[in-house]
């Protein structure tokens, strides 16, 4: 038996009999096994990184410490910038596991899980078993979903409100009279995603469900659904923690209060790019937009024939669709509307995420139809030109990884990656920039991920390509999601490796392994650049001429802020001082004065110093 044949007997059962309601019943299973495959390895590596990852789960642990539910608060300052919803979770993962890294990321994991299985519900409803199997497979093991996970943001849990939202509206649809539990369950939803995310969890759902009644002619279904009942629903759970948060940070000093900083700064001028502090950079229009390919790979092959599978014609839509077509309109318009939205604001790689759910759900039933579509079918074909224009990405993609692969030199086990690397800080502004960084000594550390990927997305791809030209659909999917578990794999390994850089981690563990009461933990930068230093440590961190940048700015305006901000007159006199001072810098931007004024290295990793003005602790009168 060839190998192909093999793999296709082994692949058909249960996947090839949709009919038999036993294997209907497990294919649930084969979503949480992936999942559990390629996400809990990322719990627990690599450490958290500096930046959003860590701040987030500072405030998260603040939360806890200072037993306030309302006010978010970082390094002792108050933090108003986000919705409070993810951490809630994680402080409740922290009251129940500790407080640990991977009990912050726990909340974010289930909550992928969750997305998973909402979108093999929706689908499996609206589009068919099968179509609903295939979409929550394209998110498992797709690379959007899985890179933007490594960070605590919460933008997967606004799609997950957005399926589940966009089911009861879908019900709605199927009843003669919207029921309660449909009208009040998309209030809820909608009021969760305003406490995940701010006011979008309101505008995303209205603007999508505006446009769809409008352009199928059916506006006077909105006065079907419960309108008056279901804004007090959305008010009861979104209202409340808005009013306490007011209360408690009102305008004082410097500060103009949580209402103003939330909405107006937070919300509408960082749309219209003039949030203070501009403390932030956007993606080019087109790298947003040719990302999304990237975030769905290797699906986004099958993303253009998805696409125009979906009712396009304004005749039709009038004329009356049926429950398939009015949910692949539905997520058409979901997906157009959150790429459009953002087309016209500053913008970040991972905005495209609530997006992603609604274009997995087009994937998975065109999936679904190629599957069930005879073999010279136009479905057919389109699947096996796009497994083509994948195979010759994925050979490019190879030769390449070979090319760099001859390229790079040995390289000892036990090196700073940071000596290996060449600094490109215009990069930055992408999320995962410092890739730009590799150099071919360097990438003699990645050897074995960069080849484990080349080599998987290689194979996967021929074999993809393969069994679509003798017409196995089937087993050609399973054989592109096994390959991306490897893909993923060598992806997470190639983090681990890269932590250094973009974590303190190490730096963590030596000042806290030397820190006495009484002692002061210094950044020679902004609280971002090093944060994990904050949680790991759980101590305050000052910082230098960087008081009006990132995060600490508006809550350092009200009059109770700890003074935890210096220049470099007051750094020189607390380096001379009788306070053992941990001093947090880049490895070549450290100061001219602590250069003349003497100092111990205590610790040094990623390119970055743990600096000391003494190594002893001065005794306390």
């Amino acid at each position: 038996m060839s190998l192909l044949s093999a793999f296709e007997a082994a692949s058909s059962y249960p996947l090839e009999t949709p009919s038999d309601s036993r294997a209907q019943r497990r294919r649930w299973i084969w979503i949480v096994v992936l999942w559990a495959i390629i996400y809990i390895p990322g719990l627990f590596t690599p450490p958290l990184l500096d930046d959003a990852d860590s701040v987030h789960a500072e405030a998260a642990r603040e939360m806890v410490v200072r037993h306030d539910w309302t006010t978010l608060y970082i390094d002792g300052l108050r933090y108003l910038e986000k919705a409070p919803l993810m951490y809630w979770t994680m402080a409740a993962s922290y009251k129940v596991f500790g407080v640990k890294d991977w009990a912050a990321r726990l909340p974010v994991i289930l909550g992928v899980l969750a997305l998973l299985l909402a979108t093999y519900s929706l689908g499996k409803r609206t589009l068919g078993e099968r179509a609903g199997f295939w979409a929550a497979v394209v998110l498992t093991v797709s690379v959007g979903p899985y890179l933007f996970t490594r960070v605590l943001i919460p933008d997967m849990l606004i799609g997950l409100w957005l399926t589940l939202g966009f089911d009861f509206f879908l019900r709605t649809l199927d009843e003669q009279t919207p029921s309660i539990a449909a009208c009040w369950g998309l209030a809820a939803t909608a009021a969760l995603n305003v406490l995940t995310k701010g006011l979008i969890g309101l505008v995303f759902p209205a603007a999508i469900i505006g446009i769809y009644l409008m352009l199928t002619g059916n506006l006077k279904h909105l006065l079907r659904m419960r309108l008056v009942s279901s804004t007090l629903v959305l008010l009861l759970i979104a209202a409340p923690w808005h009013i306490a948060a007011a209360i408690e940070n009102p305008a004082a000093g410097q500060s103009r209060g949580f209402l103003w900083f939330y909405f107006v700064n937070e919300h509408f001028l960082r749309y219209l790019g003039k949030r203070v502090p501009h403390d932030y950079d956007t993606v080019p229009l087109l790298v947003f937009w040719a990302l999304v390919f990237l975030w769905l790979f290797p699906w986004s092959a099958f993303l253009v024939q998805a696409a125009a599978r979906v009712p396009h014609r304004w005749s039709q839509w009038h004329s009356g669709l049926n429950q398939r077509q009015r949910a692949m309109v539905l997520y058409a318009i979901w997906a157009a509307v959150i790429l459009l939205f953002f087309s016209f604001s500053t913008r970040q790689e991972y905005y495209a995420v609530p997006a992603l759910p609604a274009l997995a759900l087009l994937i998975g039933a065109w999936l679904h139809q190629e599957e069930d579509s005879s073999a010279d079918s136009a479905l057919r074909r389109g699947g096996r030109i796009g497994s083509a224009l994948l195979a010759a990405l994925a050979f490019v993609v190879f030769v390449a990884a070979m090319f760099l692969l001859a390229q790079s030199k040995s390289t000892p086990a036990d090196s700073d990656l940071a000596d290996l690397l060449k600094k490109n800080p215009t990069e930055y502004a992408l999320a995962f920039g410092h890739i730009f960084d590799l150099t071919p000594r360097a990438l003699g550390l990645f050897r074995v991920p960069l080849a484990t990927f080349a080599i998987a997305l290689l194979v996967g791809s021929i074999l993809n390509l393969l069994y679509r030209r003798r017409n196995f659909a089937t087993p050609a999917n399973w054989v592109l999601t096994i390959m991306m578990v490897f893909v993923l794999f060598s992806v997470h390994q190639g983090l681990v490796m890269f932590s250094p850089i973009l974590s303190s981690k190490k730096l963590a563990d030596a000042v806290e392994q030397e820190y006495r009461p009484g002692d002061v933990i210094v950044s020679y930068g902004t609280y971002e650049d090093a944060s994990t230093l904050n949680f790991y440590v759980r101590q305050p961190i000052h910082v230098v001429n960087t008081r009006t940048e990132g995060d600490m700015y508006y809550g350092s305006l009200f009059p109770d802020a700890p003074a935890l901000f210096e220049d470099d007159a007051s750094l020189a006199a607390l380096w001379k001082g009788p306070r053992r001072v941990f001093l947090w810098v880049e490895e070549d931007k450290v100061p001219a004065n602590i250069k003349q004024s003497g100092s111990y290295q205590l610790a040094r990793s990623g390119g970055k110093l743990i600096l000391m003005n003494r190594t002893w602790v001065a005794q306390q009168p």
